[in-house]
């Protein structure tokens, strides 16, 4: 079933300024003028574009997950009954009508789905268990909603078309393994010291190397496709154990020693020493651009040169990291206010105001913000870096919140509980 949403009136632009005619006034003139007001009356006969919203079938408290060009909804998780996950297909941008099921398959019991995401023709539905902590990856056949297989971990595409699944525990070993996508068959495993935080390169968008840390200190670059160890490195010597973090950021491996005051840079996948910067309590770092953004326990936001490790400018307030893009960094303040700053100096260069983030299923996907706007319509945009500015692309009637984005494609919680899809317009 489709719903026929008339558009919203927007705020016209302001009248141009009157143009003087000129003095001569023949038949052409006339003709042209008679052409003029017909085609005016024309443009004011064309209807306003119309809204498609396409109910899904989802109960209050189930989740709904966009992904690919379908839509899964995960009954919500009762202490007894049945529970589902079933599969939609999204109605074509043409042909409108309603989600049409493609297949429905009973769940296990084993905890709470945290994401499902459709690619390479598998269905991937990840959960957690709430009495332990693990996670447990399931995969069905996209088409047919069969299930393939099922193994502790969560699943890391690698460069070369395979899965990694990362079994990892903060009190317990763990273990990184690799599975054939199609049929879960694994191929090996590698055990994950705890408290298991091991970092990744990325060659292409996708895992080409791993970096595990031992407790003894040992830092080990292991190859993605194989397992093999290709390089180690003692970074605590004298036979000491102490917990150290480890994080890639591009050609990086980062380490927080001992004490958490220094960022240690190695390179990969030599692990021949870069560097050792002051930075005390670091959270995460991410790349900002051409540098590297270090994200203080206690708030604020230190950068480093990726080359050389010194500091190009730091903020010890209490904005956070949301988002970079093509030099500009998205900072969240007190109440989900956002600023644009520049990479580069950390200049704040536009304030864009209170937004909620919406998911969005790749990193190359433009940035959705919404915020409530007058008579429980919901205002989105897109939150445009490096242009400064929010770029409005609909004002939703009725629309609660926790939506996903995958333009034009919106999914949204109404107001009553239930769940929609809108097409949004150009």
């Amino acid at each position: 079933m489709s719903i026929i949403e008339l558009g919203e009136v927007r705020e016209e632009p302001a009248s141009a300024p009157p143009v003087r005619q000129p003095r001569a006034a023949g038949r052409p003139l006339r003709c042209a003028a008679v052409l003029l007001v017909a085609l005016v009356a024309l443009a004011s006969a064309t209807p306003v574009p119309e809204r498609v919203v396409t109910p899904v079938p989802a109960s209050q408290g189930a989740m709904a997950y966009l992904a690919g060009d379908g839509v899964f909804v995960v009954d919500p998780s009762i202490p007894s009954g049945s529970r589902y996950l079933t599969a939609y297909a999204q109605p074509s941008s043409t042909s409108g009508g309603s989600v049409r099921r493609r297949w429905q398959v009973r769940l296990t019991r084993t905890g709470d789905v945290l994401d499902v995401r459709a690619e390479r023709g598998l269905v991937l539905m990840l959960e957690v268990s709430a009495a332990n902590g693990v996670f447990q990856t399931t995969a069905f056949d996209a088409e047919t909603g069969q299930q393939r297989w099922q193994h502790p971990g969560a699943a890391q595409w690698t460069v070369d078309g395979g899965l990694l699944l990362i079994d990892t525990m903060a009190d317990g070993p763990g273990a990184i393994r690799r599975v054939v996508p199609e049929t879960g068959q694994m191929l090996w495993s590698e055990p994950v010291p705890p408290p298991g935080n091991p970092g990744y390169h990325l060659g292409d968008g996708q895992v080409d190397r791993f970096v595990l840390v031992q407790p003894t200190g040992e830092v080990q670059v292991h190859d993605a496709g194989t397992g093999r160890l290709l390089r180690s490195l003692d970074t605590l010597p004298g036979d000491r154990a102490a917990f150290q973090r480890v994080q890639v950021v591009g050609d990086l491996l980062l380490l927080v020693p001992p004490g958490s005051t220094r960022l240690v840079g190695y390179g990969l996948p030599g692990l021949e020493a870069r560097w050792t910067a002051d930075v005390p309590l670091v959270s995460y770092v991410v790349g900002c651009g051409d540098l590297l953004c270090a994200l203080q326990q206690t708030g604020g936001i230190q950068t480093l040169d990726p080359a050389t490790g010194a500091v190009r400018w730091s903020d010890q307030g209490q904005d956070t990291l949301a988002d970079t893009r093509q030099g500009r960094l998205l900072v969240a303040g007190p109440e989900q206010r956002y600023a644009v700053r520049d990479a580069a100096t950390g200049r704040v260069r536009v304030e864009l105001g209170q937004w909620d983030l919406v998911p969005v299923p790749e990193r190359e996907h433009p940035l959705i913000g919404v915020r409530p706007g007058a008579d429980n319509r919901l205002v989105v945009a897109e939150l445009d870096l490096v242009a400064g500015r929010p770029r409005i692309l609909d004002v939703l009637p009725d629309v609660l919140g926790g939506c996903q984005a995958a333009l034009p494609v919106l999914l949204c919680r109404r107001l009553d509980g239930s769940t929609a899809l809108w097409r949004l317009r150009p």
